[in-house]
């Protein structure tokens, strides 16, 4: 009942590339990088489970055994087991992986290595979706900055550049929701790492938390007209244009810029030297940073690199749905 049962909480949630990003029909020039991104999110679902596997496999020898102790047989301890299983899979979901690293472990050393080396494959993986997800945003969002450009050099007929650009919003929007998905994902797994964080490197989250208040948001006004980018890099597509003497708020991020929101709920980055106010501004956290081996450091920058693929998913959402498509930006 317990191996049924986690085979078929497994099961229920495979899916195949088809049904998550739809069929290849030739018409999509970014479909290789939609392809790319699909597929690091597979790794995250597959170690997720995992965990809950465990607990529910655990949960249902469990319930069989209260069952059979309080006098049940055949249906009861059947039942029993199910619901073992349901409520082993949830515990499995947030603890299930640090309950079987402990068990494996031969003393707390050998379980800070064994959480680090699990830590520098999930960072990996971690980097690899991000480059994916920034790969597919650049191609959505750099087709419509050359949208926009053709139109104004006479190049695209407004109606025909509107309705291509309502296109490339649509397909960014279902990019979006796979990469809802793969956040989701990687917050349940996330869960599960905390726990152990919690375990191994005590304090490591609220030291991060602590970094990540030092980065308060600073009000500031445009003193001349600046180019809002997707990402903190001078190669990301151009997504929308500021005026002169707008008030909006910046804050660190990464290679000398900063994060830029409007009043309206814009976001884009721009180079910390337009702002001069910048300066005071500390330098954010490399996520990159962390020693080999080194359980702390690995557990603090994969909590960044977590909060680092949710803002960038939200931040393109923002866009998606406001400005971002538009000639005008």
């Amino acid at each position: 009942m317990a191996v049924l049962t986690a085979a078929a909480m497994l099961a229920g949630c495979v899916t195949t590339r088809e049904g998550r990003i739809g069929a290849d029909d030739g018409s999509d020039p970014c479909r290789a990088q939609l392809v790319a991104l699909d597929s690091t999110g597979n790794f995250f679902a597959e170690d997720i489970l995992r965990g809950a596997a465990i607990g529910a496999v655990g949960g249902a020898a469990l319930g069989a055994l209260v069952a059979a102790a309080a006098g049940g047989r055949g249906r009861n301890v059947a039942a029993g087991a199910a619901i073992g299983a349901v409520g082993g899979g949830l515990v499995g979901g947030g603890a299930g992986y640090l309950s079987a690293r402990q068990q494996q472990a031969t003393d707390q050393a050998a379980l800070g290595q064994a959480v680090a080396g699990d830590l520098a494959a999930e960072n990996a993986q971690l980097d690899r979706t991000q480059i994916a997800f920034n790969q597919l945003m650049d191609c959505r969002f750099g087709t419509a900055q050359r949208i926009r450009e053709d139109v104004r050099a006479g190049r695209l007929a407004r109606p025909q550049a509107e309705a291509r650009l309502a296109n490339i919003r649509a397909a960014t929007q279902r990019d979006l929701q796979l990469a809802q998905t793969i956040n989701q994902q990687i917050g349940r797994r996330g869960a599960e790492f905390d726990t152990a964080i919690d375990t191994v490197a005590p304090g490591v989250k609220q030291q991060v938390q602590a970094g990540a208040a030092v980065g308060r948001t600073v009000p500031v006004q445009t003193r001349a007209a600046v180019p809002l980018k997707l990402r903190p890099d001078a190669a990301s597509p151009e997504v929308a244009q500021l005026p002169p003497r707008e008030r909006v708020t910046i804050r660190p991020a990464a290679a000398g810029n900063v994060l830029v929101e409007t009043a309206s709920g814009l976001r884009g980055y721009a180079p910390a030297s337009a702002f001069p106010e910048a300066r005071a501004l500390p330098s954010p956290p490399d996520p990159a940073a962390a020693s080999d081996g080194d359980v702390r450091s690995l557990a603090a920058s994969n909590i960044a690199r977590r909060d680092n693929f949710s803002e960038s998913v939200s931040n393109a959402q923002q866009l998606a749905e406001g400005r971002g498509f538009e000639l005008a930006s």
